[in-house]
């Protein structure tokens, strides 16, 4: 598990813009099933979620004109049981981070896998977002 003095910077840039934690498996129980769109990001500490994959997902959740009725959070490799929790929903999707879903009523409409994040620019992933929430945002 990695030092909460590392992680707690890169939850921040995330949870500053309203993204809620998913810090554990009731979290994810109480939010995930909710009616409505979700986007949940797996946050890592690798350099893609760094680089790319944040500076991303908050492009599109801060300049789309439709959005997710719910964004969320968690972080592998620190928020164990919780990501565990997550990735049960988002099966048949193998385990990734980071990774990048939207749920729509409890289900998955749109994912982005580690290796759709890894050496695209964060404009390209918030493209994809920004079109999976025109499809399925309200």
């Amino acid at each position: 598990m990695y030092p909460e003095q590392l992680v707690r910077p890169m939850k921040a840039e995330l949870t500053q813009h309203g993204f809620e934690e998913l810090l554990t498996p009731a979290d994810v129980d109480r939010v995930l099933p909710q009616s409505g769109t979700t986007l949940v990001m797996i946050n890592s500490v690798c350099g893609c979620s760094a680089g790319t994959a944040r500076p991303g997902v908050l492009m599109a959740v801060l300049n789309s004109a439709k959005k997710p009725d719910h964004i969320t959070t968690t972080f592998a490799g620190f928020d164990l049981d919780a990501v565990k929790r997550v990735r049960e929903y988002l099966l048949p999707y193998p385990p990734s981070s980071p990774a990048v879903a939207l749920l729509k009523d409890g289900k998955v409409v749109h994912m982005i896998e580690r290796h759709m994040i890894e050496g695209r620019p964060a404009q390209m992933i918030a493209a994809n977002l920004m079109q999976a929430f025109e499809n399925y945002c309200n």
